[in-house]
């Protein structure tokens, strides 16, 4: 009941919400992105003026990791990569939606990182809302995302993908099939569906392939054969049981 009055009263406040969205100009957008592609620019150098003068006094940072950060705290944890580190970050497609003196940028920061050599490629979705004050579009409000992107593969050793080969069950009316087909571990998690590829990541360790990359570790008993499969999935485990037809 508290949830159904908490969504009426969102609701009702949507409705009397007077400002609609449109496009923003485009001169408006290339200044939004000039601003986040300066302080992007800033994070290799340490250039602290820069999102000392884009940030809000009251601004809100959201990290990958849901951490919360303000203006103060912000600014003084910008310095330098050490040497051996350095990246960079490119705005891909952004779309930016104006509400009288707010206007939110949406937009995905590809990053490339080189750590002493080594190159990474991490993804992210960002939304940004600036706000008008005293003439000046200021950021208020940072939150980005890590965007699934294809793993290296790894060889492992040894693996007997027969092992896994089964029904894994959680309640009585939910059931996974765990099959392989060409070299390859393969889960369905309702009838019908489409079956999420493992890949291994180590021995009864697998990572899925699908767009919430959540890691499968297959358990065993003291027999050593496979009897219970554990998906770890945001930061929570759910444990299936092996059925004993699968497991004889």
């Amino acid at each position: 009941m508290q949830m159904r009055s908490l969504g009426l009263m969102a609701a009702g406040i949507l409705s009397a919400w007077t400002v609609s969205a449109a496009e923003a100009p485009k001169s408006l957008q290339d200044e939004l992105l000039r601003t986040t592609q300066s302080l992007v620019d800033a994070l290799p150098t340490g250039n602290k003026d820069a999102w000392e003068h884009a940030l809000a006094d009251d601004a809100v940072i959201i990290d990958e990791f849901g951490r919360i950060a303000h203006k103060a705290d912000t600014v003084a944890s910008i310095h330098a990569f050490p040497k051996g580190l350095s990246g960079s970050i490119e705005l891909r497609d952004p779309h930016v939606q104006q509400y009288g003196d707010t206007a939110i940028l949406q937009v995905e920061e590809y990053e490339r990182e080189t750590v002493f050599g080594q190159q990474l490629v991490v993804r992210y979705q960002s939304l940004l809302t600036f706000v008008k004050q005293a003439g000046a579009w200021k950021l208020a409000g940072y939150e980005d995302v890590t965007l699934p992107t294809e793993p290296p593969k790894l060889a492992v050793a040894s693996l007997a993908l027969g092992d896994y080969e089964g029904s894994y069950r959680y309640a009585p009316e939910r059931t996974w099939k765990v099959s392989s087909e060409q070299g390859e571990l393969r889960i369905v998690t309702r009838p019908g569906a489409p079956p999420n590829a493992l890949q291994p990541i180590g021995k009864d360790v697998f990572m899925g392939s699908d767009d919430e990359r959540n890691v499968f570790i297959f358990r065993r008993g003291a027999d050593g054969k496979v009897n219970a499969l554990i998906e770890r999935r945001k930061f929570n485990d759910l444990r299936l049981e092996r059925t004993p037809s699968a497991a004889s």
